[in-house]
């Protein structure tokens, strides 16, 4: 692929202040914030970096509900001030709920009071739900934004039902990190879930679909990666279900050993109740592993069914083994699934994204000096 990044220059487009938060936890957000100002910074870009889940200071503050925000949310508008001071534009992640009422909001307000152009970047597969309740305040302060951009066809037609017109920057995953073994699936089948453990990922699911996929795929083994609230009832439903042994709790890992658990992989299972454009398929197809998914929210429109991978109805563990099986069973569909995962991943590249991400930081700094 022509590395088209050699195009975009960066320096007349800095300097940038990009707000989102920043691992752990290392949820696809946070991921996508600490990726993207490091390709800014090695694209000689000078970035800013305002996280929004700052540790808590003092810690014990923690465990002090709702005085516990004033700790979290003084320091941030100071530290959006400064950052609004030395920036030419702001890109600010942004998601639904209390997200946005404490984080993305603020940011786009202190901005528009500095005179800095942001560049709203909502994520989210939850966005429907969240404008039905709050479309009033959003609109309100995405139109003090230069530009709403979203990274999915999906999300950006929530938004027009909303009224709002958003931009598709898709996200970003970096196939130096993420790329496929050399060697074919072999006998046994490693199955993968790397999702959080919250109940919106219903990893609940997986485990059921995993225990059927074992009665037929005895050497099975199934890895969890994430972590979250729902840990230690998940850790029970496997032993009840009589996984023991089968599935492994590998908890948070850092995208090094990420990288080495989709290379293990055999198969992908994405069991989620609502997305958008999940990392964990991008980094699956990327590692050449085809994919399990639930037909939620974005996912249909970021996969093609049986062509880059299998989608099922959520919550429904008996149609999410028969497609696991279905894959595990026909080598010539594995095949054909990884290949054209691999196709895919390519328009999700940096050298992909860069353009689009420049035309729209490139048209809020000409928009502000209208």
């Amino acid at each position: 692929m022509v590395d088209v990044t050699r195009a975009v220059d960066w320096r007349s487009l800095g300097p940038i202040a990009l707000v989102g938060p920043l691992p752990p936890p290392a949820g696809g957000m946070a991921n996508q914030t600490r990726q993207l100002a490091e390709l800014l910074q090695a694209a000689h870009t000078s970035v800013s970096v305002v996280q929004t889940n700052a540790p808590y200071r003092p810690s014990w503050v923690v465990h002090l509900p709702g005085v516990r925000a004033i700790f979290r949310l003084v320091p941030y508008l100071w530290t959006l001030w400064i950052a609004t001071s030395r920036c030419k534009v702001m890109h600010l992640m942004a998601n639904s709920g209390w997200s946005w009422h404490l984080f993305a909001a603020p940011a786009v307000w202190v901005a528009w009071l500095r005179g800095v152009p942001v560049v709203v970047n909502y994520r989210g597969g939850e966005a429907e739900r969240f404008l039905l309740r709050s479309q009033a305040l959003v609109r309100f302060s995405v139109r003090r934004a230069s530009s709403l951009i979203v990274p999915s066809s999906f999300l950006q037609g929530v938004f027009a039902r909303f009224g709002m017109s958003a931009s598709i920057v898709p996200n970003i995953v970096d196939l130096a990190r993420f790329n496929p073994r050399d060697a074919r699936r072999g006998d046994s089948a490693h199955l993968v879930v790397a999702r959080n453990l919250e109940p919106l990922y219903d990893n609940a699911t997986a485990l059921r679909a995993f225990k059927i996929v074992l009665a037929k795929c005895p050497e099975a083994t199934l890895t969890i990666a994430g972590s979250g609230p729902e840990d230690q009832r998940l850790r029970r439903l496997s032993s009840e279900l009589g996984l023991d042994g089968r599935v492994r709790f590998s908890g948070r890992m850092a995208r090094e050993a990420m990288a080495a658990l989709y290379r293990s992989a055999d198969l992908m299972l994405n069991p989620s109740l609502a997305d958008n454009t999940p990392n964990s398929v991008l980094e699956s197809w990327a590692s050449g592993v085809p994919v399990v998914s639930t037909n939620v929210g974005g996912v249909p429109h970021l996969v093609q069914d049986g062509v880059t991978a299998l989608l099922v109805p959520p919550a429904d563990p008996v149609a999410m083994a028969a497609a696991c099986l279905k894959i595990l069973q026909d080598n010539g569909l594995w095949l054909r699934l990884s290949a054209a995962g691999l196709v895919r991943v390519q328009h999700f590249t940096w050298q992909y994204v860069a353009p689009l991400l420049a035309t729209a930081y490139r048209q809020a700094i000409e928009t502000a000096r209208d």
